[in-house]
């Protein structure tokens, strides 16, 4: 059985061509996934937006209707670095629903994969770093408030720190995050994880994969979370624009295997969002695109 998939075509949303965000990766990995034959129609869900009320167990109204109606103050606009155009509002109301969905379809199947997600620097009154809801937060919270799960993980292997996230769950014995980031990054100011891995800059696949592999098993265990959220970030690549490590392709694919694996061994559903990544679009749609492959073969290897 092949996992499910979550993805809405609103996804890549309209940004001026000179916008530094790589806002038609969204469409484009869809395309590439469907050519490799790892994105079947049968195996794709689109999601609906997020109900308020869901959002609102994270993010405050104040907050959210300021972005959505467009009358957020210039500077608190300037730090989400994106404008809140009709198409880009529905879109980010989209992408909490979608990574919601995913983390209900990996309870359901053990494993699922969402074309989009891991906007982690968003916080509870402001977004931050081309993140405005976080939607892992989100779905996290509706599940826990539902008693769906009681105890959920973060594994956050972004480049850049899961600072919001972080600083949404501190103190929430509930929800553990980790994560594994540049240490020298964005964000100059770091919020304190359940666990941080601060990485050195140039760190290449074979250092990289062993300290999160020495980490990962113990933490788990330790943990016993009854879902993972997966934040599979490609920008520790070592091409990657924003990035400061140094990470192969093949690097990346191991990550996510080595992670998917350390899970569903252990029969700990995952859901799989992708996270940032910064460089030229083919490149960066083929680096996105390997949490699926892993996602593929792994659910193959273990029987999913």
């Amino acid at each position: 059985m092949r996992p499910p998939l979550v993805y809405h075509p609103a996804y890549s949303a309209p940004l001026p061509s000179s916008h530094r965000f790589p806002m038609a990766k969204f469409r484009l990995l869809h395309d590439h996934l469907r050519q490799l034959d790892l994105a079947r129609p049968e195996q794709l869900h689109q999601p609906l937006p997020i109900p308020r009320r869901a959002l609102e167990l994270v993010h405050s109204r104040t907050y959210h209707e300021g972005f959505s109606q467009d009358r957020l103050p210039a500077q608190a606009q300037r730090r989400i670095g994106l404008p809140a155009t009709t198409p880009l509002v529905r879109r980010t109301w989209l992408a909490v629903g979608g990574t919601l969905l995913t983390a209900r379809l990996a309870l359901a199947h053990g494993l699922a994969c969402h074309l989009a997600g891991g906007t982690h620097h968003a916080f509870p009154h402001y977004g931050s770093g081309f993140c405005i809801f976080n939607d892992v937060a989100v779905a996290a919270r509706v599940l826990l408030a539902e008693g769906a799960v009681a105890k959920l993980m973060v594994i956050d292997l972004d480049v850049h720190q899961g600072d919001g996230t972080a600083a949404i769950f501190a103190g929430d014995q509930r929800v553990f995050t980790l994560s594994a980031h540049a240490a020298s990054n964005f964000p100059l100011r770091k919020q304190t994880s359940d666990h941080d891995l601060p990485l050195t800059d140039g760190l290449d696949d074979d250092a990289y994969l062993a300290a999160v592999g020495r980490l990962l098993p113990d933490l788990l265990e330790q943990v016993q979370p009854q879902l993972v959220l997966y934040n599979a970030g490609v920008d520790p690549h070592r091409d990657d624009r924003l990035g400061r490590l140094a990470l192969s392709d093949t690097g990346l694919l191991l990550r996510d295997r080595m992670v998917l694996e350390a899970c569903l061994r252990r029969g700990i559903p995952v859901a799989t969002v992708i996270g940032g990544g910064y460089d030229a679009l083919p490149a960066l749609v083929r680096r996105h695109g390997l949490v699926f492959r892993a996602s593929a073969e792994t659910g193959l290897l273990l029987g999913l």
